[in-house]
């Protein structure tokens, strides 16, 4: 426990709590608590005996009381400088050495006290004197008993002190009065004795259930600020520790560290929350086992862990940002699973990223998304452009919502060209914004926000919706093809929504194309298969979308049935297009024809381009030399013209 006397402190070294002796020593420390943080109580009895010793001295004229009196003076004024003197001396003053010092004075000053009231008895002084010594001897005596309660055996040694020296004057100077006096003072012993420890039992069993009260809050406040599962500090722990943190700062730096377990919802889907929590509290343990001696790890919530420590500069950040992937990458092994997990480490330092708790946590948030967006297990930290960029997806997010509401989102369509006649085989429908106030927004702008907010699944049902209207219209060998988010496939009721816009539309399944990327298949998820599967069984196709920049895979080609491989861009307009790309495209194309299934090129510009893909193998092609992305009007005007003719003549002359 910790006692303050002024700007000072003194620290009671604690006592174990193994049993009733052990309250009983704390009841007996109180003593000294009391005593030595409070010396007023010292200043006025060592005052009071100091004037009545003297007084008698002076009346009576006799130097041997003018002698004790100097004695008792010194004994009482040396109490009251140590008691004051004493807890400042430093923070950690032995707590034994302070009652020794205050065992001394205490015995010392009532055998004084003792004394000085039998030697006026001894001296046969006047009534009065004899009566002022006595009666200060007498209640001092036994009003040390009631002050000193928590200290039972010291409370009456100062008694036995003030008594018997007056027992000894009056056996001494004999007579009845005398050795009525005597039995008078032996008795008081039991007497106060019974007081003194009546009052220390209610002294002990008020510390006791006070005692019991304060470690019940802290044992409730440890649990509200504890993480039940990782045995860390949980959200309200982690802002305590901020909060006092950065009230210590001073000169130094703090750098928090958000970190976000990647893709750990499949663990809870796949293994059970039971394994899902004891894969938290293993990551719990390993970044305890690494923060730095003066830094704390919380689990802020969900599969989220914040890591705070002092830091001395960036690079000591990106040293143990690495250390965090690295522990957080080793395999966990439980009984026969093993699990890989990946994590995303978000940072922010103080006060370079924050001027305040909450705009520090903010800053290493946000350092995380960016982290998160860039691929997942990857260091990011804050910087304050990404502030702005926050705001500004903040913005898309609020007026999408509106947009949709509003009519100002469009379907265009660009046709997919067979590059063996010319003729159109199909329309890719791609989404517009005509902001009222800031022109149009480009795809790349609103559909990830849309993805992060959860939004895409309202847009993606519509984009198919409004495009199967269209598609409707068109000559029956027309086909749809629609690009799908894997979020709008993980929905709940994902396929029903489409074939509900189908059935509305008036569009066969077997003209609608839905285009995918690999992502959608590297979590294996039974929504995935369920939702395919569904959707293939009335005649829906799929294609596989930019093929070429992920990790390519012929394994979902062999597993999935596509009808369709688009061979991205980059292999035709991009920095990279040479010997290696035609070779790419024709290894392709070659497997493509083998399996019955359509290539196409996309991102066409040049004649040059289109006659090099078509050579390679692909038979379809999509490109701004065709034609770029038009309203419903134009293509069914696209469409009336290719009717028309028997090819495109502005294309292949």
């Amino acid at each position: 426990m910790t006692k303050r006397h002024g700007t000072h402190e003194l620290e009671l070294l604690p006592i174990p709590d193994k049993d009733d002796d052990a309250l009983t020593d704390r009841v007996r420390l109180l003593l000294v608590k009391t005593l030595y943080t409070h010396p007023s109580s010292l200043a006025i009895g060592a005052i009071n005996g100091i004037v009545s010793s003297l007084a008698a001295a002076y009346l009576s004229g006799e130097r041997l009381l003018y002698a004790f009196s100097a004695i008792l003076a010194i004994v009482a004024v040396a109490r009251v400088i140590l008691a004051d003197l004493l807890p400042r001396s430093e923070k950690s003053f032995n707590i034994r050495w302070l009652e020794i010092v205050y065992e001394i004075g205490a015995l010392s000053y009532a055998g004084m006290i003792g004394i000085i009231a039998a030697a006026t008895m001894v001296m046969d002084l006047p009534a009065g004197i004899e009566l002022l010594m006595v009666a200060n001897a007498v209640g001092y005596g036994t009003g040390i008993c009631a002050r000193n309660a928590g200290r039972p055996v010291l409370a009456l040694s100062q008694l036995a002190w003030v008594a018997l020296p007056i027992m000894v004057a009056c056996l001494w100077i004999g007579g009845l009065a005398m050795y009525l006096l005597a039995v008078n003072m032996l008795l008081l012993l039991p007497a106060m004795a019974s007081i003194t420890l009546s009052v220390f039992r209610v002294l002990r069993e008020s510390i006791s259930s006070a005692e019991k009260s304060r470690q019940l809050a802290e044992s409730m406040q440890i649990l509200a600020r504890t993480d039940v599962v990782t045995k860390l500090a949980n959200r309200a722990g982690l802002n305590h520790h901020l909060e006092e943190a950065i009230a210590g700062l001073g000169d130094r730096s703090l750098a928090m560290f958000w970190i976000d377990i990647d893709r750990f919802k499949e663990v809870n889907d796949l293994l059970g929350h039971q394994t899902g929590d004891k894969v938290l509290a293993e990551i719990g343990a390993r970044l305890a086992d690494i923060v730095p001696q003066n830094g704390v790890v919380a689990r802020f919530g969900g599969d989220e862990f914040v890591m705070l420590c002092e830091v001395e500069e960036k690079r000591a950040c990106e040293r143990l940002a690495t250390r965090i992937l690295n522990e957080i990458n080793r395999p966990i092994r439980f009984q026969d699973e093993r699990l890989e997990v990946k994590a995303s480490v978000g940072i922010a330092a103080m006060p370079e990223d924050g001027e305040d708790a909450e705009s520090f946590m903010q800053h290493a948030d946000l350092a995380l998304y960016h982290a998160k967006a860039n691929g997942k297990n990857q260091v990011a930290f804050f910087d304050s452009s990404m502030t702005r960029e926050l705001v500004r997806r903040r913005e898309i997010e609020g007026e999408l919502r509106a947009a949709l509401q509003r009519d100002e989102l469009s379907i265009f369509f660009q046709p997919i060209i067979d590059l063996a006649t010319g003729k159109i085989r199909s329309f890719e429908a791609l989404v517009r914004w005509f902001h009222p106030e800031k022109g149009e927004l480009r795809p790349d702008e609103f559909i990830p926000v849309a993805e992060e907010t959860g939004a895409i699944v309202t847009l993606g049902n519509w984009i198919t919706a409004q495009a199967a209207r269209a598609a409707a219209q068109w000559p029956d060998d027309i086909t749809l093809a629609v690009n799908l988010s894997p979020l709008q496939i993980k929905a709940p009721g994902a396929a029903l929504g489409i074939l509900n816009s189908l059935r509305d539309a008036g569009l066969s399944p077997t003209r609608l194309e839905l285009e995918v990327t690999e992502t959608l298949f590297l979590e294996d998820s039974p929504t995935v298969v369920s939702f395919i599967e569904e959707l293939s069984a009335v005649g829906v196709r799929f294609a596989l979308d930019d093929f070429g920049t992920g990790y390519s895979s012929l394994g979902y080609i062999n597993k999935w049935p596509f009808s369709k491989i688009k061979v991205d861009r980059s292999f035709v307009s991009g920095p990279n297009v040479g010997r290696k790309s035609d070779a790419i495209i024709r290894a392709v194309s070659q497997m493509a024809a083998t399996l019955d299934m359509d290539i196409v090129a996309e991102g066409l510009e040049t004649i040059e381009q289109v006659s090099a893909v078509r050579d390679a193998g692909c038979n379809l092609g999509q490109g701004y030399y065709f034609s770029r992305p038009v309203p419903d009007y134009l293509a069914a005007m696209l469409l009336a013209q290719d009717r028309e003719s028997d090819n495109i003549r502005h294309v292949f002359g």
